[in-house]
């Protein structure tokens, strides 16, 4: 079968482009083997970036008293979070209602099904949980909104604003860290229902949006540390950068045996438990 000039030309052209490329496509080749080679024989590992972070917290829970609220106490001051429970007002106390940022919870409800329960006595007290803040956090994955998110040292926080009330984190977050607002908050402040923040700096928060501790960035960039390690007086909470090798964190975790909740379902919790 014949063919006509323009298809003639067509294929006389991609044969001269193959003639001509062929050497370099062999030398390409040949580079990529050579390349393949060095890197089986001597592997290249990257350099660590400087300055990078990747903030957490341990709890000591053998210094750590049961009944010491004195952190409870100072986080939910600092940042505004009401109380539904105890409050001098009966007329707002409703315990369905509860918001919490860090809590005592026991450990067989804050660790079901811990292989290491009676390693450290740990089994025998309370123990403080809050937000693990997450490497893979799929409280951050679920929010349409992205009022969820994860900053770059690994600190998941909240943005009020942007947050609708879906509560597709409430349900994804498999610690049960995030609370969610019924009703105005700002009444539980004080008694009488007066608008009256304890800490008129720290913004409050407004019916239909979810709350959780956030590692009180807020001090952070003030170069303070969380309320809670810093009302802790027994040393029983640590707070450091991960990515440090001597920072005080590292140091704990390098010494001893340590756990992490629900640590299986694979979320990577950056709060630990010394046991």
């Amino acid at each position: 079968m014949g063919i006509n000039k323009r298809e003639f030309l067509t294929l006389s052209g991609l044969a001269i482009v193959g003639v001509s490329a062929a050497p370099a496509i062999r030398a390409l080749a040949q580079a990529e083997s050579v390349a393949a080679e060095r890197s089986a024989a001597a592997p290249v590992r990257p350099a660590p970036a400087v300055g990078k972070k990747r903030m957490a917290m341990a709890v000591n829970s053998k210094v750590c008293p049961g009944d010491c609220k004195d952190c409870i106490q100072a986080c939910h001051t600092v940042h505004n979070v009401p109380n539904f429970v105890t409050n001098p007002d009966p007329a707002v106390n409703n315990p369905r209602h509860e918001i919490k940022w860090i809590w005592g919870e026991e450990f067989k409800h804050a660790f079901p099904g811990q292989e290491a329960q009676y390693v450290g006595g740990l089994q025998e007290r309370r123990v403080l949980v809050l937000c693990n803040h997450c490497d893979n956090p799929p409280c951050v994955r679920v929010c349409p909104t992205k009022a969820t998110f994860r900053r770059p040292d690994g600190i998941v926080m909240m943005d009020y604003h942007r947050c609708i009330g879906c509560r597709f984190c409430v349900a994804a977050c498999p610690f049960g860290a995030r609370s969610f607002n019924w009703r105005d908050p700002r009444p539980a402040f004080s008694p009488g229902g007066k608008f009256s923040p304890p800490t008129p700096d720290y913004p409050t928060r407004t019916k239909g949006v979810v709350e959780k501790c956030t590692f009180c960035v807020e001090r952070l960039a003030q170069g303070q540390k969380p309320a809670c390690v810093e009302a802790c007086k027994n040393g029983g909470l640590i707070f450091g950068n991960l990515e440090d090798p001597q920072s005080e964190i590292r140091q704990a975790l390098g010494a001893g045996f340590s756990i992490r909740r629900k640590a299986e379902l694979g979320t990577l919790p950056m709060v630990y438990y010394l046991a």
